[in-house]
């Protein structure tokens, strides 16, 4: 031990590094997480996180936190699509499985809600929570620069008080750095994609717009102004920060020209330009500028490096999707590092990192993109062209509300334009849905779930390579509980019913020989009564069948029938042997 400093460096403190470091803590393995800033972010960027990412939160035993910081759906879902925010509206969408159609679809498929969580909120629970676990935060504290050799990982810091460098040692590093990830630079990351595709700027601003929002609550409202169509993320966007007085806005720029001075003044009547009123009293309290990427590592570690979060996938905000993914990746890593470290799982197992998350990141950089993209056809529905004026804004909308058969034709030609944004605000499968392919996961030869959109649809499966499905069982208690608490926690799970009692000694007989902690699921037994028979509509095996649920609740192996010793035994020890990388 006298080798190492820590089991783990941490560089970064965003969604990706604090989860990352408070998951590793968790677990028990000496963490080190670096930032090069005095504290955690100082502006909102990344918002929405999904029910995945509060599942991984639930599992961290921090969601309360989140709830009691968070905006809830309630106020969340009215997407509203409009010339300004005093001005006409275009249309709305009901978002985030607020509507009608979709409420209850999301409320089946996870014990958690989505919610508003800027990062200025978000990153000080995860490390807060990691330095109460035991992570050690070191702030002020730039990295520089890592070698690496067989048995471990030399990284070398600034320490921007005292103004002098050190290094630390430790088994393993992870980057979470952000998009100018220098660790994913110097390990050689390959980065597939565009880069710099469109400018955007962000102006975080103070107003009271209640009178203009209140009644139809929201996080997003798009507007369509002169302009719109240069740069930025497919529209103006003033975003809800805290209802209804703190905001962020994002409009774009020609990135072709050199970049605007957006000082309080220019930005002052950005503002009151997209909110439609020009007296509006503002107070600016940022302004930054960024430019659009379409770009994604294909391989997310070199040798004991590995890179997470913004470090590894750049994209627009379209779908909410980025702090939520970046959890993800922690979530996927920090129990197989935990693993190695302990001895408990062969260092291949870390291989499957890179297996099961580049294709995620991959997808998600597409969609983002693709979603910015598919503001198109609104534009094209009302004319909008690149001289566009507000003159000319207001007649291509009139165009669609007249009482006349070309009228019709173009509010149907609208309403469709709409509804293609429906896979930005409502991609349940995309946010839910993402399944994995490695040596950590044995496929049983099953046939994909198919027959709904898999990108709008969630769609729940015990298949191996997806996360096991939530459904409410019945605690000892008397109320309910999900299948999700019954697993994770950085352990492994066996889930079987009241008659596979072979697999609860065969998980018995396993745990001894391999040194695991795994637990055994019984449903049906006292604490995961299968009262309303959900289970057993879902689960997509015999009672007498068995599951093997990793520590971040992934299936890895199923076996759909009972089996009878020592053939259950032996089947197991099989499966956690390959899962876990262990000749």
């Amino acid at each position: 031990m006298s080798e190492y400093d820590t089991d783990v460096i941490v560089v970064g403190s965003g969604p990706a590094g604090g989860t990352a470091a408070l998951l590793l803590a968790t677990y028990g393995v000496r963490t080190v997480l670096a930032t090069k800033y005095g504290w955690t972010a100082n502006t909102p960027r990344a918002h929405i996180t999904n029910q995945r990412a509060m599942e991984v939160l639930r599992d961290l035993g921090i969601e309360e936190q989140a709830l009691a910081q968070g905006t809830p759906p309630e106020l969340m879902g009215d997407t509203v699509l409009c010339t300004s925010l005093a001005g006409n509206e275009i249309g709305r969408i009901a978002s985030w499985g607020t509507g009608d159609r979709s409420a209850t679809e999301y409320g089946a498929a996870s014990p958690c809600h989505m919610i508003d969580l800027p990062q200025t909120y978000l990153e000080p629970i995860l490390a807060t929570n990691a330095a109460e676990r035991g992570a050690k935060l070191r702030l002020d504290t730039e990295f520089l620069d890592f070698t690496q050799d067989a048995d471990g990982v030399t990284a070398r810091f600034l320490d921007r008080v005292r103004g002098d460098e050190f290094t630390l040692r430790a088994r393993y590093l992870v980057g979470a750095d952000g998009a100018r990830s220098r660790v994913a630079e110097q390990a050689g990351l390959p980065i597939a994609g565009e880069t710099g595709k469109a400018g955007s700027m962000n102006i975080t601003f103070t107003a009271d717009l209640g009178k203009y929002v209140a009644h139809r609550p929201s996080v997003l409202y798009w507007v369509m102004r002169p302009g719109a169509h240069l740069g930025g993320i497919g529209m103006g966007l003033v975003r809800m920060v805290r209802p209804w007085n703190k905001w962020l806005l994002v409009w774009g720029y020609d990135i072709a020209q050199a970049p605007p001075e957006v000082d309080a003044e220019e930005a002052t009547r950005i503002v009151r330009d997209l909110i439609g009123d020009p007296e509006l009293e503002v107070e600016i309290t940022s302004t930054s500028l960024w430019t659009v990427n379409h770009s994604y590592a294909t391989q997310y570690s070199s040798g004991r490096v590995f890179c997470a979060g913004d470090a590894v996938h750049r994209h627009p905000p379209s779908n909410g999707l980025g702090s939520n993914t970046s959890i993800q990746d922690s979530y996927n890593l920090a129990w197989k590092l935990a693993m190695v470290v302990r001895g408990e799982a062969g260092e291949e197992l870390l291989e499957t990192y890179s297996a099961e998350r580049a294709p995620v990141g991959k997808q998600i950089v597409d969609r983002a993109n693709l979603s910015r993209d598919q503001f198109g056809p609104i534009f094209e529905t009302l004319g909008i062209t690149g001289d566009t004026d507000a003159d000319a804004i207001a007649a291509g909308l009139a165009a669609c509300e007249a009482p006349t058969e070309d009228g019709a034709r173009k509010r149907r030609q609208l309403e469709k334009a709409i509804e293609l944004k429906h896979y930005e605000f409502n991609a349940h499968g995309v946010e839910l849905d993402q399944r994995y392919a490695s040596t950590a996961v044995i496929p049983d030869g099953a046939a994909p779930v198919s027959g709904r959109d898999p990108e709008l649809f969630h769609q729940a499966t015990t298949t191996p390579g997806a996360k096991i499905p939530h459904v409410w069982l019945v605690g000892s208690h008397g109320r309910r509980v999900s299948t999700l608490d019954l697993v994770g926690g950085g352990r492994w799970s066996v889930v079987t019913g009241l008659s596979g009692e072979a697999w609860r000694v065969a998980a018995e007989k396993a745990a001894a020989e391999l040194g695991l902690d795994l637990r055994v699921v019984t449903v049906g037994a006292d604490g995961a009564r299968d009262s309303y028979g959900d289970w057993t509509r879902a689960s997509q095996i015999d009672e007498a069948g068995a599951l093997l649920v990793r520590p971040d609740g992934y299936v890895a192996w199923r076996h759909t029938t009972g089996a009878a010793e020592p053939e259950a035994t032996t089947a197991l020890l099989a499966a956690l042997k390959t899962v876990l990388s262990r000749a």
